[in-house]
């Protein structure tokens, strides 16, 4: 195997998170005597997957060339024919699939269907560089429910403001410019109603210049008792909102819908809003992949119900102090620390002159098994 040309078909998978789910993002190449023929990266839903946009760029040259795409291929009906059958007719000999699909539908019989009829099949290959574009697929497709990054910036003694509120800015113009990256590759941007009332933020995905992006993430509020104003920055972007809600009476949630927002009644046993009803739900609207940015209290009710499954934190080289000032997570936190939750597969990195620690959950499916 040629390693650039699994490379080349991660690239262009990673070029479509945010605009293929809930299918998942997958990128293919077609080569042909050292030659590539066919290039091909899964199209919004609905839309022909990766390997069939590459076949039809390939044409006839297709036929005993090899295939190199980050996902196996798919063998079922869905909304679109099997890309099995379609690589079959085309006359392909060879495909490096870099990871197994674990959809029920596939999970395998995509590679056994290929081997019965005579394709060379390799599974394996860049398997780890690959998942980083699936993570999102995976994790839903084994759990049911959206893969969910808790992103926060905070300063060196772990405060995500002052005492008197002010956040701007603790991280630095790299690091700000890392979170509007993860906006754009997520489905969802999810925040609870005190970063709504306090920060009053847009949640949008924006460019380099502050301009919003012609695709933007759906923006849920979770508010459990209705008190996130009408008039908040975040109900009057472009884009969809979904309000999350529990005890908000009547006329707030007909305040909500007015200034176009859909609402979800999802009470808990605690009076608050039920995050594992939320996020069954936005699986129901197609989320793979859900951004939490906030607050405290949100993230806390996320870590304490096992729902994260990502971490991307950017530590400011700061002192905030203040007693009462703001932190990433609040709750009532773990009593001892053996039972603290510890991250994994954990990377740090540098952010202009912040720090970026990236780490998954012992609840994340969306890696390797």
């Amino acid at each position: 195997m040629s390693t650039e040309y699994m490379e080349r078909a991660i690239e262009l998978a990673r070029s479509t998170l945010g605009t293929a789910s809930p299918n998942p993002s997958v990128g293919a190449v077609i080569v042909k005597d050292g030659r590539v023929v066919g290039e091909g990266w899964t199209q919004p839903v609905g839309g022909p997957h990766a390997e069939i946009i590459a076949l039809r760029q390939a044409g006839d040259a297709a036929r005993g060339a090899t295939v190199y795409t980050t996902l196996e291929p798919c063998c079922h009906f869905g909304r679109t024919p099997p890309c099995t059958r379609a690589l079959l007719e085309a006359g392909i000999a060879e495909v490096y699939s870099a990871v197994v699909d674990p959809d029920e539908r596939v999970n395998g019989k995509g590679v056994e269907e290929l081997r019965a009829a005579g394709v060379a099949v390799t599974v394996g290959d860049c398997a780890e560089e690959a998942v980083e574009a699936l993570e999102g697929y995976l994790h839903r497709a084994r759990t049911g429910l959206p893969f969910a990054v808790a992103k926060f910036a905070m300063s060196l003694d772990g405060k995500i403001a002052t005492a008197t509120g002010e956040s701007r800015w603790v991280s630095g113009e790299a690091g700000r410019r890392r979170a509007h990256e993860l906006r754009q590759t997520c489905d969802a941007i999810m925040a609870g109603a005190g970063t709504v009332v306090i920060d009053n933020p847009q949640l949008t995905a924006r460019d380099a210049e502050g301009k919003p992006l012609e695709r933007q993430p759906l923006r849920v509020v979770v508010d459990s008792t209705g008190r996130s104003p009408v008039a908040s920055q975040v109900f009057h972007g472009p884009g969809s909102v979904l309000v999350a809600t529990a005890g908000a009476d009547a006329a707030t949630e007909a305040a909500y819908r007015a200034v176009g927002a859909d609402v979800a009644h999802l009470p808990g046993d605690d009076g608050r809003v039920d995050l594992h009803g939320l996020m069954c739900c936005l699986v129901e609207r197609g989320v793979n992949s859900v951004l939490v940015e906030g607050g405290g209290v949100l993230l806390a009710s996320m870590f304490r119900d096992g729902l994260v499954s990502k971490v991307e934190a950017i530590v400011a080289p700061m002192i905030i102090g203040g007693e009462n000032a703001r932190t990433p997570v609040e709750g009532e936190g773990f009593a001892h620390i053996g039972d603290a939750l510890r991250l994994g597969r954990v990377s740090v990195g540098r952010l202009g002159e912040d720090v970026h620690v990236v780490g998954y959950t012992p609840t994340s499916r969306g890696g390797l098994e």
